[in-house]
């Protein structure tokens, strides 16, 4: 196991193109409630080229940021935009506490989002609010459920981690999820 001195010690930003900041702005801030903390405005030799952009900062609790590019130039847009297919598997989590679900679970409804840009998931040891945003990446806000953090069931999964990621290599699928 990695000493924790060695580990980063938080999620500094996650950084996504998107195609219109001004839609990103009104989802993460009005909708999500994350404020927006930092806009910095570039133009930068990045691979072989000047690139003129827009880098938008929505702040986390924790100081930690979700950050989202938009480019000047249509050429550059195409080249690094927003062109992933969409999946239930691309996706970030970010951890909120239960009263925060609900009433980010409020907001979303009251801006008219739903299904199925926006769906309920109990995965049994968390309670987790999916939700698209404008482009397309899906964020999910989920509340961990207080007996799968409490004790030792935290720490048995650390230490069972490499073991059942070994046993699913394998071949043996079977669910370890306990919780549901």
């Amino acid at each position: 196991m990695t000493e924790p001195s060695r580990m980063p010690r938080r999620l500094h930003h996650n950084a996504y193109v998107v195609a219109d900041l001004e839609r990103t702005r009104h989802f993460y801030e009005d909708v999500l409630g994350l404020p927006l903390a930092a806009t910095w405005c570039e133009a930068d030799e990045l691979f072989g080229a000047v690139r003129t952009y827009c880098h938008c900062f929505f702040e986390l609790a924790d100081g930690s940021a979700l950050a989202f590019f938009q480019f000047a130039r249509a050429e550059d847009q195409a080249l690094f935009g927003p062109a992933l297919a969409p999946s239930p598997f691309r996706h970030i989590a970010l951890s909120v506490d239960e009263a925060t679900l609900l009433a980010t679970q409020a907001r979303v409804k009251a801006a008219g989002i739903t299904e199925p840009a926006t769906y309920v998931l109990e995965h049994g040891y968390c309670r987790s609010l999916y939700v698209n945003d404008p482009d397309g990446l899906i964020v999910e806000l989920t509340y961990d459920a207080p007996e799968a953090v409490t004790g030792d069931k935290i720490a048995h999964k650390r230490k069972t981690a490499h073991a059942e990621l070994a046993r699913w290599l394998a071949g043996d699928h079977t669910s370890n999820n306990t919780y549901r």
